[in-house]
């Protein structure tokens, strides 16, 4: 499972969603994010999921990769699903001893499922389709006007990247902290929630020693390369807006506009 989880990979590839600026892309995922919070209908759904899937295809990047990355967030979408299925009032529908099943909470839970998931597809575009140099770059362009109020843009860009780009690998050395323990007879599949969560603790221990190791040799690292931080520093490559730039976030602004409308059209809608 450990494997499937797909958040801040990069997935090297020429396509024309990787030529796309950084910046662009920022931006576009957090109006795709709006984008969903408007919608409160099954019907604007339909063109939200044939944007994604448009933005997959020309990304060059599997189907069954975006798809990896959401099974581990299978439990919960679920337990998300149970809770609105269970606790929206309304017109019951079905009754299970004590719990009620609402009308209103069914059309909520599915939503809801359908919006997390959506929601996730959408935000690992984004890391699959940019490097983390290209990521540590947009970010700091895009915090730049708040240096004015002394808000350290570069430190936090990187520190964002960072972050980012050890997520796959702390994943690879769980993974292989868990293989050596189950060869020695640790068991983390068997019994119920609770006492395999117990069993996961032994993880703990081996896994923040080696985090702290690699921050350690980390910060060594950029130390011998005189790094200190991003004042007086120039870069190699600059980013720049092209048209196929603004192509890009004008489509994602009219799937903003489109969600607005969907939201406050006079016609009722499934």
């Amino acid at each position: 499972m450990l494997k499937d989880i797909t958040i801040g990979q990069y997935y090297p590839v020429e396509s024309p969603v990787h030529r796309l600026d950084p910046r662009i892309k920022i931006i576009s995922m957090i109006v795709f994010i709006i984008s969903l919070f408007f919608v409160d209908k099954f019907t604007p759904y339909i063109p939200v999921a044939i944007f994604l899937f448009t933005v997959v295809k020309l990304s060059h990047v599997p189907f069954k990769m975006i798809i990896k990355g959401v099974k581990p967030l299978r439990w919960i979408l679920l337990i998300t699903f149970i809770i609105n299925l269970i606790f929206i009032p309304g017109k019951i529908i079905f009754t299970l001893g004590v719990i009620n099943i609402t009308e209103e909470g069914l059309k909520m839970a599915i939503m809801m499922a359908i919006r997390l998931l959506l929601l996730v597809m959408g935000t690992s575009m984004l890391t699959l389709t940019t490097s983390p140099i290209e990521m540590t770059d947009g970010i700091e362009n895009l915090l730049n006007p708040l240096r004015k109020i002394g808000v350290p843009a570069h430190e936090i860009a990187m520190m964002m990247t960072i972050a980012l780009r050890f997520i796959p690998t702390l994943i690879e050395e769980t993974d292989k902290i868990m293989k050596a323990q189950m060869a020695r007879g640790a068991d983390f599949e068997s019994g119920n929630m609770i006492k395999r969560a117990k069993n996961l603790v032994p993880l703990l221990v081996p896994l923040f020693i080696n985090s702290f190791r690699r921050a350690d040799e980390l910060a060594t690292a950029m130390e011998a390369r005189c790094y200190r931080g991003g004042k007086g520093r120039t870069k190699f490559r600059q980013l720049e807006i092209k048209g196929s730039d603004y192509v890009g976030l004008g489509l994602t602004l009219g799937l903003l506009a489109l969600m607005i409308a969907f939201k406050y059209a006079p016609i009722d809608m499934i």
